[in-house]
């Protein structure tokens, strides 16, 4: 095997006893099981699921902001003077910039480790909500909500990375649904909470009970989260580290003492091999070296995680609005107040916590059954076999529920769709997510930024147009524009599973191009002594 097919499965780092591993097939470079000191993978089942609790209750508090208000919004409108367009703004905006900022949180995370971005998001999202309890004019809300919702934004999109960080593959759909329990946990009991603090005190008391469980959370992550990133196995770290020690050599800049030097052992199928790896110049590593739309780009070349992206976004979209929209029916056309329409959405709530848990299970249970089936080879897109069951029971539900919401059927009935739509919506995306991480090896922070940005934006003009459809044409026609979309997100879910994997390694294939290659190499001792 020649050093240039051997270099090209190495990345360099400022980490001792770093042994580059590759698996499965030559020339593929597993950063993904990179060895590093507390191997946050080797830790204790207690230590994890503690983590994993912590950042799912984190999540939880975030996801309370996004619609503990709707129940009180007749009193905020009438208390501020704002009109429907004015409120809706509150909403559509909290939900664009909690979909987008992540962009930022992520690259700071994988240059300073997630711990730091959870104290500051929180303690923002903390100030953001006594702001908003404080304001006394629509305006200032609106604000003040998207300081919220800037904060709120990161806790959400870092905790799928912290739990890539922690669990394996085989694993990661199940614990992805458990995860993603908390997040749809707070949706759920958000109007609840939201209508007894309305009704027992006033809108306001909405918002100091998220500040109160925004210092609370902040406290537990400053004194109890230990960090789980490692900087050997982001692509994100090495690929700046790359471009640092190549401006060195450019430049002949004076190099520091060497960090790295010894032997590399690599797993090539069947055969071990030892390369000894030449001396690497430590390399500090700052903020201004990042850049947050660089991996972005990287995340948006593979078709793959476009037409996944797009479903994804849909189907928040259509969560966000439907929660908003729902509200508004049950208050004007059955006259529910505030705690009463709480609890008839609680029951949205409930069916996306069952489709999370049962969604994430089944997606590792079919993952397992095609793999073995396979002969022990996998691909991440068989995890997408997974959705069908939430692809083909979304779009009647919802055409369902809009019909009977504009006939005002029985509650029953409009509590029934709303379980069910629900579950079928997040059983589908529980999968989705999963298979982006899977498919996206190194870089969990970034794809899952680019899948909340994706679904920010989808929410912010699905909620500005809401408002008016529905006034227009009511709620059937409303969400039998939502039973197409949702059709034709699960078609691109499909299209994935079946042509995913040409598409990965097409652009895979492209990458390892040396004009477009973006791996890190390091030089072996030959190629070293050659260069110099």
């Amino acid at each position: 095997m020649s050093d240039s097919s051997i270099a090209k499965t190495q990345i360099p780092s400022t980490s001792s006893d770093i042994e580059a591993q590759v698996k499965a097939t030559p020339d593929v470079f597993d950063i993904e099981h990179m060895p590093v000191a507390d191997d946050p993978r080797q830790w204790s089942s207690l230590r994890k699921n503690f983590t994993l609790a912590l950042v799912a209750a984190a999540a939880m508090v975030a996801a309370l902001a996004s619609n503990i208000q709707n129940p009180a919004a007749p009193e905020i409108q009438a208390a501020l003077h704002a009109s429907d367009t004015e409120y809706s703004l509150s909403i559509s905006l909290f939900a664009l910039l909690q979909g987008v900022i992540p962009i930022l949180w992520s690259t700071i995370s994988e240059v300073r480790g997630r711990k730091v971005v959870y104290i500051i998001s929180l303690t923002l999202f903390t100030a953001g909500s006594i702001a908003v309890a404080l304001s006394r004019s629509i305006s200032l809300l609106v604000g003040f909500r998207c300081m919220q919702a800037i904060g709120s934004s990161a806790v959400i999109t870092i905790g799928a990375a912290t739990l890539a960080d922690m669990f394996e593959p085989a694993e990661r759909g199940l614990k992805m649904g458990i995860y993603y329990i908390a997040p749809q946990l707070g949706p759920a009991m958000g109007p609840v909470f939201g209508g007894i603090l309305t009704s027992t005190f006033n809108w306001r008391a909405n918002f100091w009970f998220l500040a109160i469980l925004g210092g609370f959370s902040t406290s537990l992550f400053l004194l109890t989260f230990k960090d789980t990133f490692r900087t050997e196995r982001s692509l994100t770290y090495q690929n700046i580290i790359k471009t640092r020690l190549q401006q060195m050599t450019s430049s002949n800049t004076p190099a520091e003492k060497p960090s790295v030097s010894r032997t590399s052992t690599m797993t090539l199928k069947a055969e071990v091999i030892h390369v000894e790896i030449a001396d690497l110049p430590q390399v500090k590593v700052s903020l201004t070296d990042a850049n947050p739309f660089k991996a972005q780009i990287q995340v948006l070349r593979n078709w793959n995680n476009i037409t996944i992206l797009f479903a994804s976004g849909i189907q928040y979209a259509f969560s966000f609005m439907l929660s908003y929209t729902t509200s508004r029916t049950l208050a004007d056309s059955y006259h529910y107040d505030a705690l009463a329409t709480g609890i008839v959405l609680l029951s949205y709530g409930l069916g996306c916590i069952l489709g999370s848990l049962t969604g994430g299970w089944w997606s590792d249970h079919e993952l397992c059954r095609l793999r073995q089936a396979n002969g022990g080879k996998w691909s991440p897109e068989m995890r997408l076999r997974s959705t069908i069951l939430g692809v083909a029971l979304l779009p009647p539900c919802i055409l369902g529920l809009g019909w009977a919401c504009e006939e005002r059927a029985h509650i029953a009935v409009i509590v029934l769709l709303l379980f069910a739509c629900g579950f079928s919506c997040v059983w589908q995306y529980a999968s989705a997510l999963a298979y982006l991480v899977d498919a996206n090896v190194g870089r969990s922070s970034s794809v899952v930024a680019s899948n909340s940005a994706f679904r920010g934006l989808a929410a912010f003009a699905a909620t500005e147009a809401a408002v008016p459809i529905q006034n227009a044409l009511g709620n059937g026609w409303l969400d039998t524009i939502w039973a197409i979309l949702l059709i034709f997100s699960g078609f691109l879910i499909f299209l994935t599973f079946y042509k995913g994997k040409a598409w990965r390694e097409a652009a895979q294939a492209a990458q390892d191009k040396p004009d477009n290659s973006s791996t890190p190499s390091i030089p072996t001792s030959k190629q070293s002594e050659a260069s110099t």
